[in-house]
């Protein structure tokens, strides 16, 4: 865990959250600045910066894994959703803490941002 960083400090418990499921590797909350009516972020509880720092690739499998698991238990599927990965300040990152984004509940556009 990092001290600085504020994922870190709400899986210790130290910042309120609204947790819609967490286990031992990994915790879902709900995005404090959402961008759609279902917006979820996906965080493993190991800090790691970003993306680009996994060392373990079955870590991707824990979080996608659990980002569809938690859009079925939400039944986001029939209407469907979006899994976003930002990696680094220009791509949109603002929490340095690996996460990923579910979101869903409105029609997205392509490409992107």
């Amino acid at each position: 865990m990092n001290g600085d960083c504020v994922f870190c400090r709400i899986l210790d418990g130290e910042l309120p959250a609204h947790f819609v499921y967490k286990d031992e590797k990994v915790a879902v909350i709900r995005d404090i600045n959402p961008q759609a009516p279902t917006h979820l972020l996906v965080i493993p509880r190991e800090h790691i910066s970003s993306a680009d720092q996994v060392e373990d690739p079955s870590l991707w499998s824990v979080l996608m894994g659990t980002a569809t698991k938690v859009a079925r238990d939400l039944g986001l599927v029939e209407d469907g959703y979006r899994v976003v990965v930002n990696c680094g300040d220009r791509a949109g990152q603002t929490v340095h803490h690996l996460h990923v984004h579910l979101l869903s509940g409105r029609f997205f556009q392509w490409p992107p941002g």
